[in-house]
């Protein structure tokens, strides 16, 4: 898998990589480390609910032009934690769902290196100014 740029600076400290992206779709992959791990040595909620919050937003902000870039901020977000895991690669994949010109809905899976559901979650998230023109 090849590592680009990172996003942000939270990107680089959790180590997660877009792996695919299309129209309202995307695919995030995560080689888990110890430091992804909690006391009981499985992955932390919060960098599942990261993943999560990763890839459902950006899942609606694809652009075909690369020189777009499109932002959003999360309104809401749900997130259930199904089963542990402590290490490998995790999947996790965000698919939009609805919305309009400002706001969309989204949902996300994470999986393990098995093919298994981790964590699920829902969103709801705004589309930052100047973003609105591309549509989700």
């Amino acid at each position: 898998m090849k590592q680009q740029q990172p996003y942000s600076g939270y990107q680089a400290l959790i180590g997660w990589v877009v792996t695919e992206r299309q129209p309202g779709t995307v695919t995030l992959a995560l080689e888990l480390t110890e430091h992804h791990l909690n006391l009981s040595d499985f992955v932390h909620g919060g960098v599942l609910a990261s993943l999560l919050d990763t890839a459902m937003s950006f899942a609606g902000l694809y652009s075909p032009d690369p020189k777009v870039v499109r932002k959003a901020v999360t309104l809401s977000m749900t997130t259930t934690f199904v089963s542990p895991a402590r290490e490998g690669t995790l999947t996790a994949i965000g698919r939009v769902r609805g919305g309009g010109r400002k706001t969309f809905m989204s949902s996300g899976e994470v999986f393990d290196a098995n093919g298994h559901l981790i964590a699920f979650g829902e969103g709801t998230f705004r589309l930052r100014s100047g973003s609105e023109s591309e549509g989700p």
